[in-house]
């Protein structure tokens, strides 16, 4: 039988653990911690980083450097969770064509789901290597 994974999927960290037979373990990821920061990062030359990478330029690209993202999937751009977070975040939230609240990174609109999924890539290849 194969191994089995679960990934959390966190607001503020995420982490990933395996299943053999009836043991459960969470895996360190490449730096050696359980949990991995949530947080995205799109940079000038056109890389997206993840997790600690992420969190240690956000100082030199706030604008680019997405944090919470999870907060806003599911939400319209007029809830007023979105409108206090636009007031916080230094990222630029959105309203997309349908009225959810996505978020602008170098001007393309990106849907919170699509952000999101890039810590989940992080996490299945914490889990595969």
């Amino acid at each position: 039988m194969g191994r089995i994974i679960g990934i959390d999927l966190g607001t503020t960290n995420s982490c990933v653990a395996v299943m053999e037979g009836k043991d459960v373990r969470v895996i360190e990821n490449s730096e050696g911690d359980r949990t991995t920061p949530s947080i995205i990062a799109y940079t000038e030359d056109g890389e997206i980083l993840v997790g600690q990478s992420a969190k240690r330029q956000a100082v030199t690209n706030p604008r680019n450097t997405l944090f919470a993202v999870k907060r806003l999937i599911g939400r319209k751009f007029t809830d007023n969770v979105v409108q206090k977070d636009i007031k916080m975040v230094p990222y630029s939230i959105v309203q997309a064509k349908n009225g959810d609240a996505w978020i602008d990174v170098k001007n393309e609109k990106l849907a919170p789901p699509q952000i999101s999924a890039e810590v989940l890539k992080k996490m299945k290849k914490t889990a595969e290597d």
